[in-house]
């Protein structure tokens, strides 16, 4: 019996054990050398097929890791393309396991900045794709789907770029959120001062306007803006239309209470629509005051006071006929109105014509009286200045007349006495009189020139107008004229008064010098009122001048009898120089 071979340890077996083994048990066998050699040309086969599909997996692995480190290259190749970063990645020298080992790291610091800034681009487009809905108007479809990111241009300056578009967006955003905050304020306004539903209207643009709607934010479409502003223009056209029709309401109040005297305290109920007459569309902001109630109140007013018109319509044409007197008869034109009265009369009585196309006739004759009556303005105020020059013309003739001082002639001494013994006073009176005729004498002398000036205005009047200037029926010009004449003739009158006194004194002068002058024996006819019993006043050579001369005895006598009785205090005696004084 052969021996069994002792086994060997699976952790010492080898092939020559493994083999030694194998020809111990074909000895025992008894197999023959050819089934020997096929059989280990069977195993030198196998252990070949092993080694070679060791060696092919060991070729797939380092193909798969030079795979993966080319791939792990190129990937970190692409990220710092895509990321756009100025580092550059080099392959270390190494096993293939330690190039792996190395690029690893890189590769998930890479892929690091990749997640991060690809959550950047989504949050930044995210943005821009809600602002950019809002604006369309697509709010519904804000988180339905996101946004596709390009991961092949992740850099910096995209998301830049992005973020830039991002702010634009924001602030259109912005101002659209305030123009719509302002579009809603001033409907709120506009609503209230017209008595409107300000959430009716509102919500009729859009239902989040109004804030009642939870969780949705304002709309800022293009759709809702142009809502606004549509709404807004009506309004304001809604606005302006009612004002309007309030001051043409308001006006006519004003028109008819003014026609009929309507009370203060009866206007005072309506001095809310009064007072819009002169206001403008942005002043009214008053809460109801273009309220349709308050339009209605107003018209409803105005139909009452048009019944109480026609009723008072008579009272108010003699009204207006009394105004269009009282024009005519401060600028002293002829209006002839007992006949107007009484066509007016007829004319109402009669029904044939409409009252207040009456009335109205009758303002349009009040401006056209008016009109006239300025245009004579001018010429009047001249002609008052005219009529007062005149009238102090007249003062100083008859001021004049009544001379203070009455000369004497008594022989060849001349006396100033004293006309009467109540005017002989400084006091106040006299003073202002005086002081009134130099006045006087200046505006007197203007009166030729203010004469002159009036006519021509009045010429350019009449070659304008086409008709006589009248003044209380009778030309203006003629008057002027007339007044001129006569004037001419006073100031006639006034020279020969001049020359015939002239040579009265002249005359007196000569008979003196012929007869010589003889004191009087006579006395006075009154007392002396010298304290040093100086002479009196001769009176015997002027009581006795011949009538052929001219001179009344009568009035000398008169004024005699007054030298005699009233003798200055400082009474001075001017001896008349002799003929032949200039001689000698």
């Amino acid at each position: 019996m052969a021996d069994v071979p002792t086994p060997v340890s699976p952790s010492r077996t080898t092939c020559s054990s493994l083999l030694h083994e194998l020809q111990i048990l074909w000895d025992e066998i008894g197999e023959n050398d050819g089934e020997r050699d096929k059989m280990l040309l069977q195993l030198e086969q196998e252990c070949l097929d092993i080694y070679r599909r060791k060696v092919e997996k060991t070729r797939k692995h380092k193909a798969d890791l030079h795979q993966s480190l080319a791939e792990s290259e190129a990937e970190i190749a692409n990220l710092i393309t895509a990321l756009g970063e100025r580092t550059s990645f080099s392959r270390v020298k190494g096993t293939l396991k330690e190039q792996l080992a190395a690029v690893k790291p890189v590769l998930e610091e890479f892929r690091l900045k990749k997640k991060q800034r690809m959550k950047e681009f989504l949050e930044t487009q995210a943005q821009i794709a809600r602002i950019c809905a809002e604006i369309a108007g697509n709010g519904r479809f804000l988180n339905s789907i996101d946004p596709p990111v390009d991961e092949h241009d992740l850099t910096w300056s995209k998301l830049k770029e992005l973020k830039s578009h991002l702010q634009e967006l924001q602030s259109e955003k912005l101002i659209r959120l305030q123009k719509v905050d302002g579009d809603i304020h001033t409907i709120h306004q506009l609503s209230v001062v017209m008595s409107f539903d300000f959430f009716e209207t509102v919500n009729g643009i859009h239902t989040s306007l109004t804030g009642q709607t939870a969780n949705q934010s304002k709309s800022i479409s293009d759709y809702t803006l142009a809502g606004l502003t549509n709404t807004l223009h009506s309004l304001k056209q809604e606005k302006e239309k009612r004002l309007q029709k309030l001051q043409k309401i308001g006006s006519k109040l004003v028109e008819l209470w003014d026609l009929m005297d309507t009370p203060a305290e009866e206007q005072k109920k309506f001095d809310h629509i009064t007072s819009l007459i002169s206001s403008s569309v942005d002043d009214v902001s008053k809460p109801g005051s273009l309220a349709v109630e308050v339009i209605e109140q107003a018209e409803i007013e105005v139909e009452r006071l048009n019944v109480l018109k026609a009723s008072k319509m008579k009272e108010l044409v003699m009204k207006r006929q009394n105004e269009l007197e009282e024009i005519y008869r401060e600028v002293h034109m002829d209006v002839d109105s007992d006949s107007a009265r009484q066509i007016l009369i007829s004319l109402i009585d009669s029904g044939t014509v409409e009252l207040s196309d009456l009335l109205a006739n009758m303002d349009d004759q009040i401006a056209k009286a008016k009109e006239q009556a300025s245009s004579r303005r001018e010429i009047l105020d001249r002609m008052e200045k005219w009529h007062h020059a005149a009238e102090e013309e007249r003062w100083l003739d008859d001021y004049e007349k009544e001379d203070i001082f009455a000369k004497i002639l008594t022989g060849r001494h001349i006396f100033w006495q004293v006309k009467d013994e109540n005017r002989y006073s400084a006091g106040r009176g006299a003073h202002k009189n005086l002081k009134r005729a130099e006045k006087a004498r200046i505006l007197v002398s203007k009166i030729p020139s203010m004469v002159e000036s009036l006519k021509s205005k009045i010429k350019a009047w009449e070659l304008e107008k086409g008709i006589p200037f009248l003044y209380d029926k009778v030309p203006l010009l003629h008057m002027l004229e007339v007044y001129t004449i006569k004037r001419q003739e006073r100031e006639e009158e006034k020279r020969r008064c001049r020359e015939q006194k002239r040579l009265k004194e002249q005359l007196a002068t000569e008979q003196e010098a012929i007869y010589g002058s003889r004191p009087s024996t006579k006395k006075p006819l009154g007392p002396s009122m010298n304290a040093n019993n100086l002479p009196a006043t001769p009176i015997a050579r002027r009581g006795a001048t011949p009538g052929r001369y001219g001179l009344s005895s009568g009035k000398d006598r008169r004024e005699s009898g007054r030298t005699n009785a009233v003798v200055p205090v400082n009474y001075v005696a001017l001896p008349k120089e002799e003929p032949n004084a200039h001689g000698s």
